[in-house]
């Protein structure tokens, strides 16, 4: 009988020693009685080191959250009979801690009386070197395909990240130049944000949506008094940016005064209130953005070619979505992400057909247009994927752009962003395209290959009311 339970205590031993996951019995005073091969390899103990200490001997970072009591009666295990498999470390003996699953439950005889604990550990080492691997392969994705709120893969991206990157660390002017659309305005953020600067204030302004004096105003500040309605003194924006940055956006909508005064504002580094002489010292740096060609412009006379040269010391062009047909997927997915938080829906994507239009549409609205189409598409969508029917009719039916009463003439040169058609546009043709388009202005700008603010200006130019009367 005793050869036979001498065999049958080895067998068992063997067997525990072929086990991946550590194991160890203590008895009912909380001493090592076995320490299997595994416990060798994840602790450092070896066998003959472990017996005979208690477990205190590896340090566990749980034991209900307390340290292990002296007493064997008060140890965690004792009181509750088991413990749940939760992550946790041990001290190796070398002296650093390792991440494992620990569990433990009692052992108790036929007659209820505790025999002891057995315990076991699962090392999780290797699966969290693997998880860190996972996380830094995903870290890397997403610094490779984004920076900021700018998504893209395309090579023609990659070189806009370089380039907000290298001007990110620099305090030169820079000259964001793309199509109506193409987030301009995400560039400028970006190259803020992950500069040395960015505790410093950004400050945007549209130059294009005030009036000369407004503008003038609003960028330099007043005194009380400069003119009617100023009944206290105001700072301007170049004042409010100090220590930061300004972003001019629609620079190639100010007027030849305008141009004067901004001169002298990248020349000097002061600016004077409207309403009084005093010069203040403004420390900040310049951005402008244009959708138009500025060399055009100074060609023309209408741009001034020294400022033109004083903003585009380090010039960004952002491609139109069209040059960049790769990056539409990525950008779909991510507003597919915000409409499904936004609307608390389950959208997984695109359907074939659907992703198949999207890809060959033209996009003259860039990004802000491919945006409102998936917009539109959340509102008609009732499955998990987006069919092509629930695409606006201009990207489903891929002919945007149908002829009106007006000629659509040669096409010319936008830049260094790429060529379109540009429209010869008179009043009257405007008010047909009105009425077709039942006074949507986005729509009347989508059909001539134009921006919304535009279609806006042409109605103010034209003395066209901006609602139908």
């Amino acid at each position: 009988m005793k050869t036979y339970q001498l065999w049958n205590v080895n067998f068992l031993n063997q067997i525990l020693d072929t086990m991946a996951e550590g194991l160890f019995t203590l008895d009912d005073q909380g001493v090592i009685t076995s320490w299997n091969r595994s416990m060798e390899k994840i602790s450092g103990y070896l066998a003959q080191q472990a017996v005979g200490n208690t477990c205190r001997l590896i340090q566990c970072s749980r034991c209900f959250g307390q340290t292990c009591p002296a007493d064997i009666n008060k140890c965690g295990v004792i009181q509750h009979g088991k413990t749940e498999a939760k992550e946790c470390f041990i001290r190796h003996k070398d002296g650093y801690d390792i991440p494992v699953i620990k569990n433990a439950r009692l052992a108790r005889d036929e007659n209820g009386q505790i025999l002891g604990i057995v315990e076991t550990i699962t090392d999780l080492t290797e699966l969290k070197q693997i998880k860190k691997s996972a996380e830094e392969a995903q870290r890397k994705l997403k610094k490779a395909y984004r920076l900021g709120n700018i998504i893209g893969k395309s090579i023609v991206m990659q070189a806009v990240f370089d380039a907000i990157r290298s001007a990110a660390n620099s305090r030169a002017t820079v000259l964001i130049q793309g199509e109506s659309g193409t987030g301009k305005e995400l560039v400028a953020g970006a190259i803020h944000y992950n500069g040395n600067n960015d505790s410093g204030p950004l400050i945007t302004v549209n130059c294009s949506a005030l009036s000369e004096t407004l503008l003038e105003s609003e960028l330099f500040g007043h005194v009380k008094g400069a003119f009617t309605g100023a009944h206290r003194d105001r700072k301007g924006r170049f004042e409010e940016a100090d220590g930061g940055t300004i972003f001019l956006d629609e620079i190639g909508e100010l007027t030849p005064y305008m141009q004067i005064k901004l001169l002298r504002v990248i020349q000097e580094r002061e600016i004077e209130r409207v309403g009084e002489s005093k010069k203040r010292k403004i420390d900040i740096r310049i951005m402008a953005a244009t959708h138009k060609n500025l060399y055009e412009l100074t060609q023309q006379g209408t741009f001034r070619e020294d400022l033109f040269y004083r903003l585009k010391v380090f010039p960004i062009h952002v491609p139109p979505l069209r040059e960049r047909r790769e990056d539409i997927p990525l950008l779909v997915s991510h507003f597919i992400k915000k409409g499904n938080k936004r609307e608390n829906k389950q959208i997984k994507g695109v359907e074939t057909q659907g992703m198949k239009r999207l890809m060959e549409h033209p996009w003259p609205g860039n990004i802000r247009e491919l945006e409102n189409a998936i917009e539109h598409a959340f509102v008609i969508c009732n499955s998990n994927h987006i069919q092509l029917a629930d695409l606006p009719v201009e990207v489903r039916e891929n002919h945007a752009y149908p002829q009106t009463g007006f000629e659509l003439t040669r096409p010319v040169q936008t830049g260094s962003y790429g060529t379109q058609n540009q429209v010869k546009l008179t009043k009257q043709d405007l008010l047909i395209l009105l009425e077709e388009c039942h006074w949507n202005k986005a729509e009347v700008g989508r059909r001539i290959q134009k921006s919304r603010t535009s279609v806006w200006k042409y109605m103010k130019k034209w003395n066209i009311p901006l609602q139908k009367l």
